[in-house]
């Protein structure tokens, strides 16, 4: 069983490898999904990749009889059958010997069976589903180091910059002793830094990071995109641009939290822009707060809270003409008039400080809804950043010109070779094939899972919710066990954190607000007794350490207090419990109040489970119909990505594209 070569991208020279895209019809994703199907089942057993086990057992004792310089020179021998061979099963197995040998000593890790299995997964170019806790980071280094050694330039796509710059630290001790060189391009570098960073043989980077490094290319290039044109302007030495791109090409990735990035993240377009110029930076804006203020909800304005949307109604409109007969300028156009109230409007009701934006050294920052974490020199679009900081009288910034602009699924399925690992990827099984061809291959985990799931517990106020939690928490910290609360926003952390002051629970808190203090209190939170409140950063690929004696007390205890938009992402915080064998539990405490529920379910149905609270037999029912409203979020959140996909294909004119001659 051996892996298709790639014979492109292999050589540096090559002037931005890069896989040609071509526009698929509105009906290829959905049918080619219905086929696969068909033919078989979308999440597939790792059965026929367990061979690579039994191989690489066989080279165990001989790469173990080596010293660390003979390590390295058999690497270099292994690199150049690869480069000449490809990934055949029976070289890859003696790479994957070699790098666990490497890994045992540098690091005191040896991969396990299991994980063998996954990087062969990975090395087909197909996504992993590995439980969370079994080692994705380590797994990675058996398929990232191996396509270094054929020469092929390694992306390591991680979900926050976080994870990538302790990942990069963590495994680079291994791939030395190989001969490869890590990079790892952060937010805050300047152009040369991040160019000297991607020359290296493996990079660990965000999504997002690497994504805005391609648009950067992408402006660079301009039209001379395809790329015969390209290859022979760098032959020439021409055009100075060429030589200050960022990228090497985007040969072979390996995405960590596939479901997450390459779907969940997939609802909101990529864009660069530019400060553009405005004679009167604030004064519009402050006006538009100030007259969107003066609208009535309901007669003048309809929020529409599910599509995050306001719509101003017939009467709205007759209002803002009135306002406008005083006013001069642009308040003389009804179409622009109306696009400033609306965004004023959306500013003031939709976006919400410590639950979507942070105020920070005087500024306005977004916080990431999927990670909880603080998004760099970000802003909203056509104005909406504007009406925020009119909204919080901070200095209100020029608007910006739209540059370059992308998305994730345009982005992505241009690799070459693509891969990814997640521990919740099963639900999106279709999505991840018909719209980047990665099938998903069930690895088994090394050990049982001894993760316990407690009944839910659903409250009619919010605050009744808070009380319960932090009285749990007292009787479980009690006990010694260690315990993390989940939150979906900062304002959800702070109201939890007066609960538990209420009853003078010692704990800390790890949000958008505490972010510099992640590495700190994630180091403790497995302790005994410790409580900790935190955000999605505490989510995905968080290794929450326990210490001894503590797994025999049960492990960390989660808390979900809300539903995410996914099952998945309630999955991926139960994972920080429970890991590789250890002991661990989890429940919700939920309640009506909670911002999915308000905005998934009709007011009648929630008017009905209020009433069914208590009463016997009404767990059940209450259970099945919030679950019905994640459901409704899931389905809400395929349609923007797909719109996003449709909508991009249409935008031929970006520089962000190849361009329909490639």
């Amino acid at each position: 069983m051996s892996v298709p070569h790639i014979t492109m991208a292999s050589h540096p020279g090559i002037a931005y490898p890069e896989r040609s895209l071509e526009r698929q019809k509105w009906y290829e994703a959905p049918v080619r999904a219905l086929l696969r199907s068909v033919s078989g089942p979308l999440i597939r057993s790792s059965k026929r990749y367990t061979t690579i086990v039994r191989l690489t057992a066989g080279h165990a004792d001989a790469m173990a009889s080596l010293s660390d310089s003979s390590l390295r020179e058999c690497a270099l021998g292994l690199g150049r059958r690869l480069r000449m061979h490809g990934f055949i099963e029976s070289i890859v197995a003696e790479a994957f010997a070699l790098i666990r040998e490497a890994s045992d000593r540098v690091l005191g890790q040896r991969h396990y069976d299991v994980q063998l299995v996954g990087a062969w997964v990975l090395l087909h170019g197909k996504v992993a589903e590995m439980d969370t806790g079994e080692g994705k980071t380590l797994t990675a280094t058996l398929t990232a180091a191996t396509a270094a050694l054929a020469g092929l330039p390694v992306h390591v796509i991680t979900a926050n910059d976080y994870l990538a710059e302790r990942d990069a630290a963590e495994m680079e001790p291994l791939y030395q002793m190989l001969g490869l060189t890590v990079g790892n391009p952060q937010h805050g570098m300047n152009p040369p830094e991040r160019r000297a960073a991607y020359l290296n043989h493996i990079v660990y980077c965000s999504n997002k990071e690497i994504a805005f490094d391609f648009l950067r290319d992408r402006i660079s290039i301009g039209r001379r995109s395809r790329r015969l044109s390209v290859c022979l302007e760098r032959l020439a030495d021409v055009g100075s641009e060429l030589n200050s791109l960022i990228l090497r090409g985007l040969c072979f990735a390996i995405v960590d939290e596939a479901d997450s990035v390459l779907v969940d993240e997939a609802r909101t377009p990529l864009i660069i822009s530019s400060s553009g110029e405005d004679g009167d930076p604030g004064g519009i804006y402050l006006l538009a707060i100030s007259l969107a203020q003066r609208l009535e909800s309901g007669s003048d304005f309809i929020i529409h809270s599910r599509e995050r949307r306001v719509e101003i109604t017939d009467s709205g409109l007759d209002r803002l003409a009135e306002f406008a007969e005083d006013l001069d300028g642009i308040w003389h156009g009804p179409r622009r008039r109306q696009q400033l109230i609306t965004q004023a409007l959306s500013a003031l009701y939709l976006y919400q400080c410590d639950d979507h934006y942070l105020i920070r050294d005087d500024k306005v920052q977004i916080i990431d809804e999927y990670t909880g974490r603080i998004l760099e020199d970000r802003s909203w679009e056509q104005g909406l950043h504007q009406m925020v900081e009119a909204k919080e009288q901070v200095q209100i910034t020029a608007p910006r010109e739209s540059l370059a602009r992308t998305s994730y699924q345009h982005f992505f399925r241009r690799y070459l070779h693509l891969c990814g690992m997640s521990g919740t990827a099963k639900e999106l099984a279709s999505e991840l094939t018909a719209v980047y061809g990665l099938d998903v291959i069930r690895v088994p985990t090394n050990r049982p899972c001894q993760r316990r799931q407690l009944s839910m517990q659903v409250f009619s106020q919010e605050q009744e919710k808070w009380q319960s939690v932090a009285e749990r928490v007292a009787d479980l910290s009690s006990k010694g066990r260690p315990i993390l609360i989940g939150t979906r926003t900062v304002a959800a952390s702070e109201s939890a954190s007066d609960a538990l002051h209420g009853l003078g629970i010692p704990h800390r808190i790890l949000s958008a607000s505490q972010d510099k203090e992640e590495a700190d209190v994630i180091a403790v939170a497995g302790q005994r007794g410790q409580v900790t409140v935190a955000t999605n950063m505490a989510g995905r690929g968080t290794d929450i350490k326990l210490a001894p004696g503590i797994s025999e007390l049960g492990g960390l205890h989660v808390f979900a207090t809300e539903l995410h938009d996914s099952r998945r992402i309630d999955r991926q915080l139960f994972g920080r419990c429970a890991r590789q064998g250890d002991q661990g539990s989890h429940e919700y405490f939920l309640s009506l109040e909670d911002e999915l529920i308000t905005t998934n379910l009709p007011s009648l149905l929630r008017i009905f489970l209020r009433k069914s609270l208590g009463v016997g037999g009404g767990e059940l029912l209450t259970v099945k119909v919030l679950r019905l409203a994640q459901r409704r979020a899931e389905r809400h959140n395929f349609g923007i990505r797909r719109q996003l996909l449709k909508s991009d294909e249409q935008l031929e004119d970006s520089l962000a594209y190849s361009g329909p001659n490639q």
